[in-house]
């Protein structure tokens, strides 16, 4: 399954301390705890002593450096997965197959990633090139507990037809639906939409007047996308405004995912609350929407539902997801 090679956002690094934590990626029961230091460790949720989870377990200091030990007999399990101790038996050294399964993971853009394959091509985490942009303010916003498909959720984030629906009075008006022509390429790592416009009353926190918005759309790897979006200046009030948001999606089964967003932004007046509560707002004005369709996998076949001109770009998405070999969340 391709997406095993694959980076994957599981938990907020604010998340992750003292105390080992569980999360589930693409159906299967993951801990993640910390080393020496600080460095993440994700690992299968299952001693391979009598099966008990390790995210039951505690982090403890075993011959001068941390260890994960087994809630059920105690077993520690040092940094590498190996076995290191068994209370019960002293004297006994464990040999190197007395070990837990572990993964790669790794810290970035404030969240915790795990990749579960154990070789073949990395092909790195999703690309957002704002994040290097010092001038502009990082802000993670989640997670949603979404009962849908990842692939359901990327379409979803690209598609401007619903605003003046779903987001009416927010990001459209529903007399004013209409969406020009825009521009979609495939790229190496997903797709970019370009020329997109969309009038919006109140385009983001900051907006004081409507406005006619112009987005750029990037998918960034199969379950993460990012967007673009350039108000006009006067209405919002702050010179050269901009700003970015990425889509990071753990898809932890077929039909459910988590989901954060990123936000960088020319705004630094505006409290956390405040950009939060935003975000919190327009996508809770999609759940509903998004949880109640059906079927909750995405169709890769084309002809499983209908598409016009406005759709180009989820089209596109569609099938780079079957070219891809995508299995996770499509039917």
């Amino acid at each position: 399954m391709i997406e095993r090679s694959l980076w994957h956002p599981v938990a907020l690094a604010a998340d992750l301390s003292a105390a080992p934590l569980a999360v589930r990626l693409l159906g299967e029961d993951l801990v993640l705890w910390r080393g020496e230091a600080g460095e993440v460790h994700a690992w299968a949720d299952r001693c391979p002593h009598r099966g008990a989870r390790l995210s039951l377990g505690r982090v403890v200091d075993c011959r001068g450096a941390p260890a994960l030990e087994c809630p059920y007999h105690g077993w520690r399990f040092e940094a590498d997965g190996h076995c290191v101790e068994v209370p019960a038996l002293p004297a006994f050294v464990p040999p190197a197959t007395h070990r837990a399964a572990t993964h790669a993971a790794r810290e970035a853009h404030g969240m915790l990633w795990v990749r579960l394959a154990d070789g073949g091509e990395d092909h790195g985490l999703p690309a957002f090139e704002a994040e290097d942009d010092v001038r502009l303010r990082k802000l993670n916003c989640g997670p949603y507990e979404v009962q849908t498909s990842a692939p359901r959720l990327v379409e979803n984030f690209l598609d401007m037809a619903h605003f003046g629906f779903v987001h009416e009075g927010w990001l459209g008006a529903r007399e004013l639906a209409a969406i020009d022509d825009y521009q979609v390429e495939a790229t190496p790592r997903g797709l970019r939409a370009t020329g997109c416009k969309a009038w919006q009353p109140r385009s983001t926190v900051n907006s004081t007047a409507p406005a006619q918005v112009e987005y750029v759309y990037e998918v960034t790897a199969p379950y993460a996308a990012l967007l673009t979006k350039v108000p006009d200046a006067a209405s919002v009030g702050i010179a050269g405004y901009r700003e970015s948001i990425a889509l990071y999606i753990c898809p932890v089964e077929p039909e459910t995912s988590r989901v954060w967003f990123r936000l960088a932004t020319a705004d630094h007046e505006r409290d956390d609350a405040a950009l939060r509560a935003f975000q919190d707002t327009i996508f809770l004005q999609d759940q509903p929407v998004l949880e109640s369709q059906s079927p909750r996998r995405m169709p890769l076949d084309l002809r499983a539902e209908l598409h016009t001109a406005a759709d180009k770009a989820s089209s596109l998405y569609r099938r780079q997801l079957k070219m891809q070999g995508i299995t996770f969340g499509v039917c």
